[in-house]
């Protein structure tokens, strides 16, 4: 069973930065695709990031284009999200997910089989 722990959350101010970083753990984790997303109190979860396992390619959200980085060490089972020029948009809770098999919608958190707990990030203005 893989087990997936975020941590790094906090709160910032606008403009400033924070670095997420998700910790896998379990016996054998070789994931086709790991993701983050985030969710605001009273919104749907949204995508923001998605990188490959093996060859390390991104995809990212409009929204964090351009100010966040996903990342991943594949010698340590982490995935980083470093997150600049951050927003009081960008307030919400984080996770990171795991997707076992390719899957054609990469930005649809059904496509993923592993999820995190969580951790809240709060931008003030």
């Amino acid at each position: 069973q893989v087990q997936l722990v975020e941590s790094g959350g906090g709160l910032v101010q606008a403009g400033g930065s924070l670095r997420l970083s998700c910790a896998a753990s379990g016996r054998t984790f070789s994931p086709y695709r790991m993701g983050w997303f985030r969710q605001a109190p009273g919104k749907e979860r949204e995508f923001v990031a998605a990188i490959t396992w093996t060859g390390g390619s991104t995809t990212y959200a409009d929204s964090v284009k351009g100010r966040f980085t996903i990342s991943r060490d594949n010698a340590k089972n982490t995935v980083l999200l470093q997150m600049n020029s951050l927003k009081p948009e960008d307030t919400a809770a984080y996770s990171c997910a795991a997707a076992k098999y390719f899957r054609a919608y990469l930005d649809r958190s059904a496509e993923y089989d592993y999820w995190g707990q969580g951790t809240q990030v709060t931008v003030s203005s």
